[in-house]
């Protein structure tokens, strides 16, 4: 798919090479969080999530800045092509390292529940994108959101009503899971967007070149691997309640404080507002996810962590959306010479968002540790 990207002479060729990355990388984290919910203890659980998500942060480390580069020296299709030889290596690496554990039995496809839950998801996400876009009218996005939620009703009932759905209903008696599925859909929504709007924001308004927009990422990731040898430590003296609760209001006055960022704010201050904000999302989503999977027993693992990992998909996914339709809604309310307002708002937006995402985590039992 990246060879195909990397070659592609449109739009329309770039688009469909795109999809079919999109869905190679999609069952990349899945499975390997399933092999660990497998293999690993639940008492080391936490640490072994900690230690995987640091291990996927070195790509984020050197991504931006090397497309940036990439793009200033050669051209865009390279972004693709560096692809290739990294992926060839990651094939090696598994064939070599990683355990070839099967389930004992494989159930039906639930073909119809795909359907149902692939409309779901394309519906809602390109109703509220083109809710504030000229191109459409609002009849459009309110029909797209209509099919949307029609099909997320259909399929809650599907799931109760066939034995190999593709996630059971049964999953949402285990109170923890609904907690954490609940609160990773609504706090990913404003963290999701900040990879996606800082940097339009830097270039856009800021006039930044693509380059040193690379550049001022790496302090985010740089905050993520600070974050994970103390994860561990905080939930253990704190547990998941206290930690959600005021991490949750962290990330969400972390992400409104970037409103505060203008063109001529000192460098050492951009660098710093990233660094703290790597870290308190890096703690929040290792948190969640923990959280979220830890009391699911191991016949409902597999099914709990695609169901989780299809929220992340669609938490992003919508995230996204609603970060370009604020943006655009913005725009319209303030004028054209000061499309940073624009950028502002939403980033307040999204930050009250985050924050009122914290009476979720508020439903967390009192007791709950990594190791109950």
């Amino acid at each position: 798919a990246s060879l195909g990207c990397g070659l592609s002479q449109n739009l329309e060729q770039l688009l469909f090479f795109r999809v079919i990355q999109g869905i190679g990388g999609a069952l990349l984290m899945p499975v390997g969080r399933l092999a660990l919910l497998k293999l690993i203890p639940r008492s080391q659980f936490l640490s072994a999530m900690s230690l995987m998500s640091l291990a996927g942060l070195i790509g984020p480390l050197m991504g931006p800045t090397l497309g940036g580069w990439l793009v200033e020296v050669a051209t865009w299709h390279w972004i693709f092509l560096i692809n290739l030889p990294m992926g060839i290596l990651g094939m090696i690496m598994t064939f070599k390292i990683m355990p070839n554990q099967k389930e004992p039995t494989v159930k039906t496809f639930d073909f119809s529940g795909f359907i149902l839950l692939m409309v779901a998801m394309v519906g809602l996400s390109l109703g509220i994108e083109n809710m504030a876009s000229s191109q459409y009218s609002n009849l459009v996005s309110i029909s797209l959101l209509l099919i949307g939620i029609i099909a997320t009703v259909s399929y809650a009932y599907h799931a109760h009503t066939h034995q190999n759905a593709l996630f059971h209903g049964r999953l949402f008696r285990y109170k923890i899971f609904s907690i954490g599925v609940s609160g990773n859909f609504f706090a990913r929504l404003g963290s999701n967007a900040i990879p996606f709007i800082l940097p339009l924001m830097l270039q856009v308004a800021f006039g930044f070149e693509p380059f040193i927009t690379g550049l001022m990422m790496i302090p985010l990731v740089l905050g993520s691997l600070f974050s994970k040898p103390i994860i561990r430590p905080l939930i253990q003296r704190v547990g998941y309640r206290r930690f959600l609760l005021t991490n949750t209001i962290l990330v969400g006055l972390c992400i409104a404080s970037f409103s505060l960022m203008t063109a001529v704010t000192p460098l050492w201050l951009k660098v710093l507002h990233l660094f703290i904000f790597g870290t308190l999302n890096s703690l929040q989503f290792v948190g969640m996810n923990t959280l979220t999977l830890k009391d699911l027993p191991q016949h409902d693992a597999s099914s709990g962590n695609s169901f989780l990992s299809m929220i992340m998909m669609l938490s992003m996914s919508i995230g996204v959306a609603m970060a370009g339709t604020l943006i655009n809604l913005f725009s319209q309310h303030f004028s054209t010479t000061s499309i940073s307002s624009a950028f502002h708002a939403t980033l307040i937006t999204l930050g009250c968002i985050n924050i009122i995402t914290a009476i979720i985590f508020w439903q967390i039992p009192k007791e709950t540790t990594d190791e109950s």
